[in-house]
């Protein structure tokens, strides 16, 4: 399922809607990760006495672990137009969603955020004893946090809160480990630019194949028009 999800995912990515979406993530990205590097510096100057320079393969490895908050934020801005555009193709006659609020969108998404970011910063104390193992726990948190995250947000939509929570909890294990193969090519710099794109068109097909045939009665199917 997730494979087939995601190939369909990569088949859209020429859509005008998709393409626009990349563009303003990209955008959003840089801006992004320039302002914490800028943050970043100004802190070593600040408490860091003589001249600072950053090599440029450090920042490269801190983009690394700074894609997975941005893609965060890219899931709550953008989450609507790459969801809508999944179903126009491959779902047709689904009947239409109220937009979410912006604030309501900034709100969920900052809190998300900074949640993200605790988590990984506890997360250096057990990379410590991870060795080798390091990327592999680094997709692990990261993918249970973004799949909860892309999941909950696509089936909100359609299902609610409730059925949204009815769904990942029926399927985690399935849900962990999509999100666990999006969080593994943030790992890859300018790869990790179009995964965010490609992780919310995933979780929508996924939500849309579970609840084609739900396994237990208090999960919703999703109605047509």
């Amino acid at each position: 399922m997730i494979w087939q999800a995601f190939s369909r995912a990569v088949g859209q990515l020429s859509d005008g809607r998709f393409l626009r979406v990349v563009f303003l993530g990209i955008v959003l990205a840089i801006a992004l990760l320039t302002g914490i590097y800028s943050a970043f510096l100004w802190v070593l100057e600040t408490f860091v006495p003589g001249s600072v320079t950053i090599p440029f393969m450090l920042m490269i490895g801190l983009s690394v672990f700074l894609m997975v908050p941005v893609a965060s934020a890219f899931v709550g801005l953008f989450l609507e137009d790459v969801a809508q555009a999944v179903e126009d193709r491959h779902y047709p006659g689904l009947p239409p969603v109220p937009r979410a609020k912006l604030w309501d969108t900034t709100i969920d998404t900052a809190n998300f955020m900074g949640l993200l970011i605790v988590v990984n910063v506890l997360a250096l104390i057990l990379y410590i004893f991870a060795g080798p193992f390091i990327p592999v726990l680094f997709w692990a948190i990261n993918g249970f946090m973004l799949g909860r995250e892309y999941f909950t947000l696509v089936a909100t939509r359609r299902v609610g809160r409730a059925g949204a929570k009815a769904l990942r909890k029926q399927y985690s294990g399935l849900i962990w480990l999509a999100g666990t193969l999006m969080a593994a090519p943030l790992s890859i710099p300018f790869v990790n630019l179009i995964i965010p794109v490609l992780g919310v068109a995933t979780f929508t097909h996924i939500f849309h194949m579970l609840t084609q045939n739900p396994r237990r009665s208090d999960i919703p199917p999703v109605a047509r028009a």
